[in-house]
C-alpha cells in the first residue's frame, strides 16, 4: 500500500472537491488524483477534459435519481 499523509484544506475546497465525486465512497485521494488528471490533459487535450468533466456531472445526475449500483450489487451481478 501506498504511504498516506495527512493535509489541511479549507472547508470550501473540500466542499470543492465533493463536486466531483461520482459516488459517496470515493476517496479524496481518487477525487485529487482525477482533478490533477483534468488540469494535465486540458492543455494538451481540451476536449478529453470536456467529456471527463461531463461524464462525472452525469454520473451525479445518476446518483441523486438513485440509478446505481452498490459495490455489493455490483460485485453479486459479476459473480465476484
Amino acid at each position: 500500500m501506498d504511504e498516506s499523509t495527512t493535509i489541511k484544506i479549507h472547508e470550501g475546497t473540500k466542499l470543492e472537491l465533493d463536486h466531483f465525486r461520482e459516488y459517496k465512497n470515493e476517496s479524496y485521494d481518487e477525487v485529487i488524483k482525477k482533478v490533477v488528471f483534468i488540469a494535465k490533459t486540458c492543455k494538451t487535450e481540451p476536449e478529453l477534459s470536456k467529456e471527463t468533466i461531463h461524464a462525472i456531472e452525469k454520473a451525479r445526475e445518476r446518483i441523486k435519481k438513485g440509478k446505481f449500483l452498490t459495490e455489493a450489487e455490483a460485485r453479486k451481478r459479476l459473480g465476484l
